[in-house]
C-alpha cells in the first residue's frame, strides 16, 4: 500500500485560511452587490474613457486636455444611449403584448399547429390559452422593478465614474506615496498596465468585431424585412459582451421573432442560418486573429467566470466577467505564490504575452525625472 504524501503542516494551514479567505470575499461581493456593481461598472468605463483618451491624443493633433473631454463625452453619452435605446426597446415590446391575441395570435397558433404535427401531437393550444396561463400583471410588474433597477444602477454609475474620475489626481500622488522606491514604482506600474491593456484590449476586440457583426447582421434583417431590424442591431452589439450567452440571444432571437411576424417559415429560417453562418466567421476566423495576445483566457475559464459572475452580480456580472478574469490572471501572475493559478487560467500557460525572466531596466527618463512616474500612473 502506497504511503500518502505527507503535507506541512504550514502549507495545510495556508491552504485552508486560503478558501476560507475565498468564501468570505466571495460573501462579502454578493452581499455588497448593489453597491459593487455601479463601482465596477463605473471603473470599465473610465478605463474606456482612458483608452479613447489616448487613441485620439495620438492619431489626432486635439491637445490632451481636450481629448479627455471628447472621450468623456463619448464614452458617457454612448453608455447612456444603450440605456435608453434598450429600455424604450423593451418597454414597447411589452407594451404591445396586451394586443398578442388580436394581432399576432392566429399566426402564433398556426404555428403551434404546425409543432404539434411536426412531433405527432393531435391537438395543440392556442394562444389564448397560453396567455390566460400566465399572469401578464405580474410579470409587467417586475419588468418595471428591473427597469427603476437599471435606470437607478446608471444613476449611480454616473456619480461614481464623477468622484473616480474627481480622484485621480490624487490617484497617482497614492501610488508614489506607496512606492517610494523607483524600482518598486516602476514595477506596480508594469502591473497596472498589464491589467489596463488586457482589459483594453478585450474590450477594443468586443466593440469592433461586435460592430462588425451588427453590419452583416443588419443588412441580412433589413433583406428579410423583420421589423425593429435597429432595435435587433443593437442588442446584438450589446450581448455580445457577454460570452457564450451573448452568440445564442443575437443567433436565435430575430428569428424566432420572424417566425411571427411573417406568414412563411422561410424568412426565420433564412435568418436563422445567416446569423449563425455570421456568428461563425466572427468567432472563429476574425475574433481569434484580432485577440492575439490580450485575451489569453481558457475557455472553460471563460464559461465558469461567466457563471460565477452571473450569479454574484446579475446581469453585469456577465457583461463583466471576462475582463474580471482578464484582470485577476495579470495580477496573479505577478507573485511566485500565486503564479500558478494564473498559468492555469491561461490559454496557452503563459499569463505574460512576453515572457522575460530578468528584471526590466526602468526608463532612464523616468530615473532622471521621478515626476515622470507618477504621471505614469494614470488610470
Amino acid at each position: 500500500m502506497k504511503t500518502p504524501i505527507a503535507l506541512p503542516a504550514s502549507t495545510v494551514s495556508r491552504n485552508a485560511l486560503v478558501l476560507i479567505a475565498v468564501v468570505a470575499g466571495g460573501a462579502a461581493v454578493f452581499w455588497l452587490r448593489d453597491i459593487l456593481t455601479p463601482l465596477a461598472m463605473a471603473l470599465f468605463l473610465m478605463i474606456m474613457i482612458d483608452g479613447v483618451k489616448r487613441s485620439i491624443e495620438a492619431r489626432t493633433p486635439v491637445p490632451s486636455r481636450w481629448a479627455g473631454v471628447a472621450a468623456l463625452l463619448v464614452v458617457v453619452l454612448g453608455f447612456l444611449a444603450s440605456i435608453a435605446v434598450i429600455t424604450n426597446g423593451a418597454l414597447n415590446f411589452f407594451s404591445e403584448a396586451s394586443g398578442v391575441t388580436t394581432r399576432i395570435g392566429p399566426r402564433i397558433d398556426q404555428i403551434l399547429a404546425d409543432g404539434s404535427r411536426l412531433f405527432g401531437a393531435e391537438t395543440a393550444p392556442t394562444a389564448s390559452q397560453l396567455i390566460a396561463q400566465l399572469d401578464l400583471r405580474a410579470w409587467l410588474g417586475r419588468f418595471a422593478g428591473q427597469v427603476s433597477g437599471v435606470l437607478s444602477g446608471a444613476f449611480f454609475v454616473m456619480v461614481y465614474l464623477g468622484f473616480l474620475l474627481a480622484a485621480q489626481n490624487g490617484f497617482r500622488r497614492k501610488i508614489v506615496g506607496l512606492f517610494p522606491g523607483r524600482a518598486a514604482r516602476s514595477e506596480a506600474l508594469e502591473v497596472f498596465a498589464r491589467v489596463r491593456g488586457g482589459v483594453e484590449g478585450y474590450l477594443w476586440v468586443q466593440t469592433v468585431t461586435g460592430a462588425m457583426i451588427c453590419a452583416a447582421a443588419w443588412l441580412l434583417m433589413r433583406a428579410v424585412g423583420l421589423q425593429n431590424a435597429e432595435f435587433w442591431t443593437f442588442v446584438i452589439f450589446i450581448v455580445g459582451f457577454i460570452p457564450v450567452l451573448g452568440g445564442a440571444v443575437a443567433g436565435l432571437a430575430p428569428p424566432l421573432f420572424a417566425l411571427v411576424q411573417f406568414e412563411s417559415y422561410w424568412p426565420a429560417l433564412i435568418l436563422l442560418i445567416g446569423l449563425q453562418v455570421i456568428l461563425f466567421i466572427s468567432g472563429n476566423l476574425i475574433q481569434p486573429r484580432m485577440q492575439g495576445d490580450n485575451q489569453n483566457i481558457d475557455p472553460v475559464v471563460v464559461l465558469l467566470s461567466l457563471a460565477l459572475w452571473g450569479q454574484l452580480w446579475g446581469v453585469v456580472g456577465m457583461f463583466l466577467s471576462t475582463p474580471l478574469a482578464v484582470m485577476a490572471m495579470a495580477v496573479l501572475a505577478e507573485f511566485k505564490g500565486s503564479r500558478w493559478m494564473a498559468i492555469l487560467l491561461s490559454g496557452d500557460g503563459e499569463p505574460y504575452a512576453q515572457e522575460d525572466d530578468e528584471p526590466e531596466v526602468e526608463p532612464a527618463s523616468t530615473r532622471r525625472n521621478p515626476a515622470a512616474a507618477e504621471g505614469a500612473a494614470r488610470p
